[in-house]
C-alpha cells in the first residue's frame, strides 16, 4: 500500500484474533484480517478458522488440501493490515531465540524491508545513525571506519510513517527527494524532441530506429556497469569520511532505507552530472553523423527513464507476472545478497558476467 504506513503486531496479538468475530492470519511477516472474508470463502469459514491466528503459507501451497491460485493471493492482499514484529528491528527477536536470517543484512524476507524500525532501539544497538536526526552530518562527523559503515549501511531500515528520514535537515532537504513522476515529465519531452530532430536530420527511418535501439541497448550495459562498479564501489571505497559520505549520498542511503519512495529515482541534478559525458561519447563513436549520435543518445536516455520507473515500481507497486519475477530478484539484492544481482530491468548482464543472484536459504543466527 504505497504512501500508507501499516501497523505492526506481535505474535501474541495475532494469536488472540482467532474467532469468527475477529480472524487474523499471517504469511511470513504479513498480517491479514480475513474476518469479512469468512462467509465468502469457497471452502467455508471453518477451514479458515482452523488456522485463525496462525501462519497459512504452507496450507495455501498444500496440493492435498487445495493449491491456491494467484487470484487467491490477490484477494488476500486486499485484507493486508500490517506486519508481524517481535519488537525489535532487522529480524532480531526480542527474546533472543535463534532466527533464520541473512547474516550480512539481518533480514530473512522481502517483507522485512517494510517493517518499521524502532529508531531508539536501533541506535542504541548499532551506534550508527539516529534516524530521528539529519543523516548527512552524522555520516560526515561520525568517524566511522569503512568496514563498520559498509556493514551497517547494508542492513536495511524502514523510517516511520512511510516518510523520508531527514538527510540535511535544512533548505537542501527538498533537493534530496524526487517523486517518481518527475522523471518522465522532465526527461520524456527532451527525448521526444531530440528524437524528432534526429529522425528529421537523418532522413532515414530504418537507420533512425536502429541508432535509437542501439542507444537503448547500450544503456542496459551502462545500467549494469554503474550499479556494479559505481554504486557498489564497496571494495575500492576510500577509508575516509569523504569517500564514505559520497558513497552514502550516491547509493548507500538507498540500501540503508530501500523503501523510501522519494529516494528511489535519480535526482535531476545528479542525472545531468552523470549523463553529460555520454553526450560526448555518443558523438565520438558515431562521429560520422551528428544526428546518429543524437538518436543513440536519446535511446540511452529513454532507457534510463524506463530504468528509473521500473526501479520505483519494483519497490512500490503490484506488477504483472514478468515484473513480479524482477521485483523478487531486485528485493533479494536488498535483503539477502547485495554483492550480486545488479540488473534492475533485466538479468541479462548478470548472466553474462556471472553475478546472477542465486538465493541460498537464510542461516539460523543467534540474535541479541
Amino acid at each position: 500500500m504505497p504512501g500508507k504506513t501499516l501497523p505492526t503486531f506481535t505474535e501474541a496479538e495475532v494469536r488472540s484474533h482467532n474467532s469468527s468475530k475477529s480472524c487474523f492470519v499471517t504469511i511470513d511477516l504479513k498480517v491479514y484480517d480475513v474476518t469479512d472474508f469468512l462467509e465468502g470463502h469457497p471452502g467455508g469459514e471453518e477451514l479458515i478458522l482452523e488456522y485463525a491466528g496462525k501462519d497459512v503459507r504452507d496450507i495455501l501451497k498444500d496440493g492435498n488440501s487445495h493449491d491456491h491460485s494467484d487470484s487467491a493471493y490477490e484477494i488476500l492482499d486486499e485484507y493486508h493490515i500490517g506486519f508481524l514484529t517481535n519488537g525489535t528491528s532487522n529480524g532480531a527477536q526480542a527474546n533472543g531465540n535463534p532466527k533464520a536470517v541473512y547474516e550480512r543484512t539481518g533480514m530473512a524476507h522481502e517483507d522485512d524491508l517494510s517493517v518499521e524500525t524502532d529508531v531508539v532501539s536501533d541506535y542504541k544497538t548499532h551506534k550508527f545513525l539516529d534516524l530521528s536526526r539529519p543523516l548527512f552530518p552524522q555520516i560526515w562527523f561520525g568517524g566511522f571506519s569503512k568496514d563498520f559503515y559498509l556493514d551497517q549501511v547494508h542492513r536495511p531500515r524502514h523510517y516511520r510513517g512511510g516518510k523520508s528520514a531527514p538527510l540535511f535537515g535544512n533548505f537542501l532537504e527538498p533537493f534530496s527527494k524526487t517523486p517518481w513522476y518527475v522523471i518522465p515529465i522532465l526527461w520524456g519531452p527532451c527525448v521526444a524532441y531530440g528524437t524528432m530532430i534526429g529522425v528529421t536530420g537523418l532522413n532515414n527511418n530504418v537507420g533512425s530506429v536502429g541508432y535509437f535501439v542501439l542507444g537503448l541497448c547500450v544503456w542496459t550495459l551502462l545500467e549494469y556497469g554503474m550499479h556494479r562498479f559505481l554504486f557498489h564501489i564497496d571494495k575500492w571505497l576510500p577509508d575516509n569520511r569523504v569517500g564514505i559520505t559520497l558513497h552514502f549520498l550516491l547509493h548507500g542511503i538507498h540500501h540503508y532505507l530501500p523503501m523510501d519512495k522519494y529516494r528511489l529515482v535519480m535526482p535531476p541534478a545528479l542525472f545531468m552530472l552523470l549523463a553529460a559525458p555520454f553526450w560526448k561519447v555518443a558523438h565520438g563513436i558515431l562521429f560520422f553523423n551528428w544526428y546518429a549520435g543524437l538518436l543513440a543518445y536519446c535511446g540511452g536516455v529513454a532507457g534510463y527513464i524506463m530504468y528509473d520507473m521500473t526501479h520505483y515500481f519494483l519497490h512500490h507497486r503490484n506488477l504483472p507476472a514478468y515484473y513480479k519475477g524482477l521485483k523478487k530478484y531486485h528485493l533479494e539484492h536488498h535483503f539477502a545478497d547485495y554483492e550480486n544481482g545488479f540488473g534492475v530491468t533485466s538479468r541479462f548482464w548478470d548472466r553474462v558476467f556471472g553475478t546472477e543472484l542465486e538465493l541460498p536459504p537464510p542461516k539460523v543466527i543467534k540474535t541479541q
